[in-house]
């Protein structure tokens, strides 16, 4: 028996051997709402990059003619630069022949302009219309660090009833390389730099190398009300705000909160109903050392082997909250958005991607479509347990 047993003790061994250098090689990701580096960058240059992400820009640096805001923080700043807010944006169109298209100029109505001449506003032959609450970006270089693999496998694992959609957008720094897509509420883009750049035109109107032409004023031209050339910035804002998203820290839990045994029951019925299905609570991110962006990024130590909780799939559901607006995906996107992450859904008090449900609890109950059956189990729980749900969701 002595070899047998000898033989057994050194597969166990070599077994938690295995497992410990596993443990060792992936990390909890950092998160905190500390305004300060997560090891991307020194602080000394995140802070100098924070800066950047909450200048406001002044008409002489380019801003509109048409735009949303004068600064990235304006729409991403509760409660530190960089997170949420309760700013939303106007998306219009119309459908023909069963098919979605752009109000002219594009789906984006701009609530601001620098003259009263170009103001956009909603007409009444835009029949698709939608507010958009803006999203956080905090934790958003660990976003951009999850494989597409991972993504697939998420998807794939998911009840065939529930299964979140995937597709590839072009990275606009490498030449369109496509990849699948995880930023915005329609996972219009797959990498910060990208992303950067169609905020800095669309919310701000200031080009860039990536988007260097202007957008119009409900599809008529602005160029007598733009005084700068373009493109307005050089290339090095853009990179700017993707290097400070980058090295933002992904939003913490509250932790007296989550320690507490209602939160603990809570999110233990939240994942028995459901809610886990869509709003997946861990993704690892690529190893380190992975080219990504059509080969333009590779991921550094301070972004892969990390282990992140986003309570989200990045994936596209029917929810039966869709805004029927189709924007850079495939046409089956229309009637859906990106799950939303509950990574620090506690600072938003306007939740959904309209921000039109006030509480928790209504939140849910808008859920239809593909969470028709989830919903259904929530309002099948004891009073007590909606509670204690609720109380999780509150923790994060």
């Amino acid at each position: 028996m002595f070899p047998r047993t000898k033989y057994v003790l050194i597969v166990l061994l070599c077994f938690v051997a295995g497992a410990v250098a596993w443990a060792t090689a992936v990390t909890e990701a950092p998160a905190a709402f500390d305004s300060q580096s997560n090891g991307l960058t020194s602080n000394g240059q995140f802070k100098q990059d924070m800066k950047a992400f909450a200048e406001a820009e002044e008409n002489d640096d380019g801003v509109g003619p048409t735009y949303n805001a004068r600064s990235c923080a304006e729409c991403h700043e509760n409660p530190v630069v960089g997170a949420i807010s309760q700013v939303t944006e106007q998306r219009a169109g119309s459908l023909q022949l069963g098919a979605f298209v752009d109000a002219p100029g594009g789906s984006l109505i701009h609530s601001r302009a620098i003259d009263a001449a170009v103001q956009e506003r909603m007409t009444d032959d835009l029949t698709v219309r939608s507010l958009r609450t803006s999203l956080n970006t905090l934790g958003d270089g660990f976003v951009e660090a999850i494989a597409d693999t991972t993504l697939q496998n998420i998807a794939a694992a998911q009840p065939l009833s529930m299964r979140g959609e995937y597709f590839t957008v072009p990275v606009l720094e490498a030449g369109n390389a496509p990849r699948i897509g995880r930023f915005g509420w329609k996972n219009q883009h797959a990498s910060l730099v990208s992303f950067s750049a169609d905020a800095y035109l669309n919310e701000m109107g200031i080009t860039s190398p990536l988007q260097p032409t202007e957008n119009t004023s409900m599809g008529n031209s602005i160029a007598a009300f733009d005084e700068v050339a373009d493109p307005e910035d050089n290339g090095d804002d853009v990179e700017a705000f993707a290097r400070f998203m980058r090295a933002t820290k992904a939003p913490p839990r509250d932790a007296d909160v989550a320690a507490t045994a209602d939160a603990i029951a809570g999110e233990a019925t939240f994942n028995s109903i459901g809610c886990a299905t869509c709003h997946t609570s861990t993704i690892m991110t690529a190893p380190t050392g992975t080219v990504v962006n059509g080969g333009t990024f590779t991921i550094p130590a301070a972004l892969g082997d990390m282990i992140i909780h986003p309570f989200g799939d990045f994936l596209m559901h029917d929810v039966g909250t869709g805004d029927g607006v189709v924007q850079n995906g495939p046409a089956s996107t229309r009637n859906k958005v990106r799950t939303a992450p509950l990574w620090g859904v506690r600072t938003r008090n306007r939740l959904m991607h309209d921000g039109a449900s006030l509480t928790f609890t209504d939140a849910i109950q808008r859920h239809q479509g593909q969470a028709a059956g989830v919903t259904a189990s929530f309002n099948a729980l004891t009073p007590a347990q909606k509670a204690q749900l609720i109380r999780f969701l509150e923790s994060l």
